[in-house]
């Protein structure tokens, strides 16, 4: 039963082609002899069985020798020439298919069939793989035998589908079901191995196609995408894909990629929404773009027809044109001699750049049409139909499984994902959301046509069927995606992206038109998560920015311009809705630079939390994250990134296609150009000769946008009045500049020129002022000079700067010298007054000595001066030295001087350490290093204040002060009294309260003072409650404000002084005032002593009458007689208690105002008003002395002291 090439069953096309390749002898003969052979004993047709197709002996053995040869020899060698004889031998029409179709479905348990049934497959699989033509493993034998095997693959196609005898697909899915009848868990390699050859060849079967470079006839209209379509919903190929995709992830795994690119390959180039129009909708949408055609056809031949040959102009015509400088060129036709007009437009037409091809080799994914998906597949009513019901069951049941489980396999780079993979499932992602949501809007217009329209159940509103792709995961792979397409210039892949992107913009828009409140909310979410990454827009801008037309087609072009034109509308419309809108960016922030010794740090010790990052603890350290990382979204700021000429350019050639746009195309280039000019203002970006060229042909022709019936008119008018804006402002611009404006219409606008043309001056740039860097300091821990000029140098030595320590020896060494010279001429000079003049020597010694002159830092390089304002570190050696900075701290260019009260030898000392320990560095404890010994000032100022709030109360810790954690420590300068006066209070206290205890007993005098204690604990944790400190609650961009800082402490240090100073005053006074009455009680001790006797006795005469009368006129004269007795007249802080008529009164004349212990313009207040508590408690010392004196004294009631304002009592003595 051998089978020869005269069979019927071989095609006409290999029984011409035979003979021809035989003498060849491309192939080797023994090659063919042996596949011819196999083919043959594989089986054939029977004359005894009325032409039935009979198996051979050894038809398994052969199948299994047939695969072995296509492995070997040709996948093996870079070979086809086993392929070519399998084609030129008829082993698919004549053999493989007989085989499947003898396998029938009442003998699916025949093992011996289903064998031979799955080696059918085995070698269909790669005889119908796709040839991808690969430059680098290309050879001649490649080029011979390509377009014959591509022809083959169409015959391969059209048998499978249009076989007569059985349905082979369904065969082939018969084939994975006992396979796909196993449990996961108990799914051998060989069961997963059978699914993947079933998936493999069904894939196969809709990627092939008729090649574009091969002309079609009658035959290729049976393998059309239809016709596919169609195939697969007859023999039950749709319901075994859903039955895989629905169960992806817990029945099956591996096969995930295999059905993405069946289900690619089956959707590519099919317009959504037109699959789901029902029969008016689209019989009236194919209508209108047969009628735009017609009407095209009809404008070009109307075009064609004013310069078209007649019977009367058969002559050819060629005419000379003589151009500037006396050049000729020729232009023929009879059409270019009446008009000069179309004589150089003619001229132009003829000019061609031949541009020189670029180097380097092509993708080989840009070249496959494989992979074109901007092309348009029409579909017939029957495959539209069917392929609608599959998408439907798909959304419904395996979209969120089957894309779910594939986008994981592509995160974790699974070794069954190819570079491919990506592109497919970003494309079929956008695919799918557009075809959701084109079934909602026919879901609604039915809706609306019915009378009484139900309401739509929740589940069909909800977008819940699509979520597993508008999640985050989602949006983290495809920014990945963007950006990595973007830099290995992998434009089919960016193109596939971003009509993903631009589709899950438009199902967000789509979501947030719901009804379900759940929905909106997600929408809602999505938009934050997108908007809120500034990459995000920045990868928007730079896409447009980088398109080129020598590289990109026009799908790249149009889904380029789609995406921008929705991303800047939503985006305009949510930050309109969200005014605090928030973008994170990706700027450069400060690190930790120390964090292995902030680990190291001791927690208990507040100095040891000195922060390492000079001055950026962890607070303050997120704090700048988060200022760096996020600000306010500016609308306006970002849509000027797109006024750029780049981005122009983009839409200028998207434009040039205004003939084949349709009116959504053209709308959306009519927004841009509108934003443009009129909503930024940019018009002078539009001023070129080739964008107002376009813009008159568009409008005034030749070829300009239709006007007829049925054309898009409102798109005309749009642009026409746009044109007429344009060209209002160009006439209005070109009578103000018009000897730079005519020469910028050349050129393309930089923002300079554009600022200039519109303002008609130059821009001024305000340069920044730099900022200086933090001061430091060196840790208190480090005690000694000699120890912190250590840690300055080794942190110059460990950073690699020997250059500046080279430098500062060399300044040290010139000002050593120069100041010994002065010193040494300073003692000659003085030696030599002594000798000449000894008495003017004497007078000249305790007058001011001359100083020595200040020594100037020169700087000897550009990177010395810089060092000087940026380099913290340096500065920190310099301010040990000695050295001072003069001018500002934000002045690059202020001078450091070495000042004169730095001596030779202190310089020379200094000298000396540097040398010591640049070569000899200093170590420390616990082996850090010497940046660990220094910190900012702004950190050390910080410490200081943290260790003085918690040692207020650390002098009494039985009020438990500190047992309470408060969110801020008491900051500034703290109001304490000295100790001095404390004591003076205590013994007023003393004294106006013994009357009152003496009555007590001990238990109700330990009960009081344990109340007043109380009270002060809980006024003081109170205050403490309220401070809200300054010192970490502040503007970080002013924590290293050093002019601040010193203004502060500078009126601190004066205020200080001057309440100093009154004290001390006052202190002295009340000295005085005590020796004085010394002396006067030494004189009157013996007078006294005789009237103590008579001093008793009337004592106790007045305890006989009227108790309250009789004390209140006691103790008032005495304590009136005390007082004025006990302080100096003369005094200026005294408070005279007696006016002219013996009322007491403690407001004083306005000749004995209080010395005030600030100054009036401080803004704190009048003199009367700046009255201290340390001048009161003075004068209550002053009279201290004299009350002590008499033990056994009745207590006397306390002078009530009145309101005083300005000099005046505003209270009355009904008060008292």
């Amino acid at each position: 039963m051998l089978k020869t090439n005269s069979d019927p069953d071989v095609g006409p096309t290999t029984q011409a082609m035979e003979p021809e390749f035989a003498k060849s002898g491309t192939i080797d003969p023994e090659v063919r002899a042996h596949i011819y052979s196999l083919v043959s004993a594989v089986g054939g047709t029977s004359a005894d069985l009325d032409g039935r197709y009979v198996l051979g002996d050894d038809a398994l053995a052969c199948l299994k020798d047939l695969k072995k040869w296509l492995n070997l020899y040709d996948n093996a060698l870079n070979r086809l020439d086993v392929a070519r004889c399998i084609a030129e031998a008829n082993l698919v029409q004549g053999d493989l298919l007989e085989i499947l179709a003898q396998w029938s479905e009442e003998e699916t348990d025949n093992k011996l069939k289903y064998k031979i049934a799955l080696a059918c497959l085995e070698l269909l699989v790669p005889l119908t793989w796709p040839y991808e033509p690969d430059d680098t493993r290309m050879t001649v034998n490649h080029h011979r035998h390509l377009p014959y095997l591509e022809l083959a693959q169409i015959s391969y196609k059209r048998s499978i589908l249009h076989y007569d005898a059985t349905k082979i697909l369904r065969t082939a899915v018969r084939v994975a079901l006992p396979s796909m009848a196993e449990e996961r868990s108990e799914r051998s390699t060989r069961d997963e191995g059978i699914i993947k050859i079933v998936l493999y060849f069904l894939r196969n079967i809709a990627l092939i196609s008729q090649p574009q470079h091969v002309p079609q006839d009658e035959d290729d209209a049976e393998i059309t995408r239809s016709v596919t379509v169609d195939a697969f919903h007859y023999q039950d190929v749709f319901n075994f894909l859903l039955t895989m995709s629905s169960s992806m992830g817990d029945e099956f795994a591996q096969q995930d990629v295999m059905i993405l690119e069946t289900l690619f390959h089956l959707l590519k180039g099919v317009d959504a929404t037109k699959l789901f129009m029902d029969k008016e909708q689209l019989s009236s949408t194919q209508t209108e773009e047969f009628k735009d055609i017609l009407r095209k056809e009809k404008d070009m031949l109307a075009g064609y027809v004013k310069h078209a040959p007649t019977r009367h102009n058969r002559f050819g015509t060629m005419i000379w044109v003589k151009r500037e400088d006396e050049k000729m060129s020729t232009v023929s036709g009879q059409n270019v001699l009446g008009n000069a007009d179309a004589t150089l437009v003619k001229l132009d037409k003829q000019k061609k750049w031949s541009r020189p091809k670029a180097g380097g080799r092509k993708n080989a994914d840009e070249t496959n049409a494989d992979n074109e998906f901007d092309r348009i597949v029409p579909l017939s009513d029957s495959a539209r139909k069917h392929l609608r019901g599959f998408v439907e069951d798909f959304l419904d049941s395996s979209f969120n499984p089957l894309f779910t489980h594939v986008r994981k396999a592509i995160e974790r780079e699974a070794e069954r994902v190819l570079p491919a993979h990506s592109r497919q499932f970003f494309y079929l992602v956008s695919w799918f959301l557009q075809a959701e949501c084109a079934r909602r809007e026919s879901s609604r217009q039915k809706l609306a046509k019915q009378a009484q329209p139900l309401p739509p159940s929740a589940e069909d509103e909800s977008f819940g069927l699509i979520a597993s792709v508008l999640n985050q995961e989602t949006f983290v792979l495809l920014n990945r995606y963007l950006q990595r397409c973007q830099d290995e210039k992998s434009w089919l892949d960016l193109n596939a992206g971003m009509k993903c992107f631009t589709q899950i913009l438009l199902t967000v828009q789509e979501m947030q038109k719901s009804p379900n409140d759940e929905d909106i909310e997600i929408a809602e979410n999505i938009q934050n998560r997108i908007f809120y990454e500034q990459t995000t827009h920045d990868r928007i801008v730079s896409i447009l920015r980088s398109f080129n037309p020598n590289q990109h087609k026009f799908g790249y072009l149009d889904a380029c311009t789609e995406l921008v034109h929705v991303f800047i509308r939503m985006l305009e419309q949510y930050s309109k809705q969200n005014v605090d809108l928030q973008v994170r960016t990706r700027r450069r922030i400060r690190k930790r630079r120390q964090a292995k010794a902030a680990q190291q740090t001791d927690a208990s010790n507040p100095g040891s939390n000195d922060q390492n990052d000079f001055g950026n603890s962890d607070d303050d350290l997120q704090d700048i994250q988060r200022a760096s990382s996020e600000r306010k979204f500016d609308f306006n700021r970002f849509v000027a990134r797109f006024c750029t000429q780049p981005c122009i350019d983009t839409f200028v050639a998207f434009l040039r296609y205004y003939r084949d746009l349709n009116p959504t195309q053209l709308k959306r280039a009519h927004r841009f150009f509108y934003r443009v000019a009129f909503k930024q203002q940019q018009f002078v970006v539009l001023f070129r000769l080739d964008i107002i060229a376009l813009f008159q042909k568009m409008i005034r022709g030749p070829d300009p946008l239709s006007q007829e019936a049925g054309s898009p008119k409102e798109a005309f008018k749009e642009w026409e009045e746009l044109v007429r804006q344009v060209f209002r402002r160009l006439v209005k611009k070109m009578t103000e500049r018009k000897e730079i404006l005519g020469t910028e219409l050349l050129f393309s606008k930089i923002p300079s020129t554009v600022y200039f043309l519109e303002t008609g001056e130059e821009r001024e740039f305000i340069k920044r002022p730099p900022r200086p860097p933090a001061d430091l300091e060196v840790k208190p821990a480090v005690e000694g000079e000699e120890k912190r000029m250590g840690v300055a140098v080794g942190i110059l030595v460990d950073q690699g700067k020997a250059d500046l320590l080279k430098w500062i020896r060399g300044i040290l060494g010139k000002a050593i010298e120069e100041r010994k010279g002065w010193e040494d001429m300073e003692a000659a000079r003085k030696e030599g007054e002594e000798v000449a003049a000894p008495a003017d020597a004497e007078e000249n010694a305790g007058k001011e000595q001359p100083k020595a002159p200040s020594i100037a830092v020169i700087t000897e390089t550009d990177e010395q001066k810089t060092a000087l304002f940026k380099d913290n570190k340096l500065r920190l050696l310099l301010s040990l030295i000695g050295f001072v900075r003069l001018g500002e701290e934000d002045d690059p260019d202020a001078s450091w001087i070495i000042p004169s009260s730095l001596t030779a030898d202190q310089l020379s000392t200094s000298l000396d350490l540097i040398r010591k320990f640049e070569f000899e560095p200093a170590s420390f404890d616990d082996g850090k290093a010497a940046i660990d010994m220094v910190r900012s000032k702004a950190a050390g100022e910080r410490t200081a204040a943290a260790r003085h709030a918690k040692g207020i109360f650390s002098d009494n810790d039985s009020d438990g002060l500190g047992d309470e954690e408060f969110l801020f420590p008491a900051g500034g300068p703290t109001n304490r009294k000295s100790n001095a006066l404390e004591e003076l209070k205590k013994k007023r206290r003393i004294r106006t309260q013994k009357t009152e205890e003496s009555d007590m007993d001990d238990e109700e005098r330990d009960r009081k003072a344990e109340e007043r204690r109380a009270k002060r604990k809980e006024a003081e944790l109170e205050k403490r409650r309220k401070i809200k400190s300054n010192l970490f609650v502040h503007d970080s961009d002013e924590e290293d404000d050093e002019e601040r800082d010193r203004e502060f402490f500078a009126r601190e240090e004066a205020v200080r002084k001057k309440t100093a100073d009154a004290v001390a005053r006052a202190l002295m006074e009340v000295r005085r005032g005590a020796a004085e009455e010394n002396e006067k009680g030494s004189k009157k001790r013996k007078a006294r002593g005789d009237k103590r006797e008579a001093h008793k006795k009337k004592r106790v005469d007045s305890e006989k009458g009227d108790e309250s009368n009789s004390e209140d006129g006691f103790g008032g004269s005495d304590t009136a007689s005390s007082r004025s007795s006990s302080v100096d007249p003369g005094d200026p802080m005294q408070i005279d208690s007696s006016d002219g008529d013996g009322t007491e009164t403690d407001t004083p004349n306005s000749s004995q105002q209080p010395i005030p212990f600030e100054d009036e313009d401080s803004g704190e207040g009048g003199p009367v008003a700046k009255r201290t508590d340390e001048a009161e408690t003075a004068l209550e010392a002053a009279a201290g002395p004299a009350d002590d004196e008499d033990e056994d004294a009745m207590p006397i009631k306390r002078v009530v002291r009145r309101t005083v304002r300005a000099g005046f009592v505003i209270d009355s003595d009904s008060d008292d």
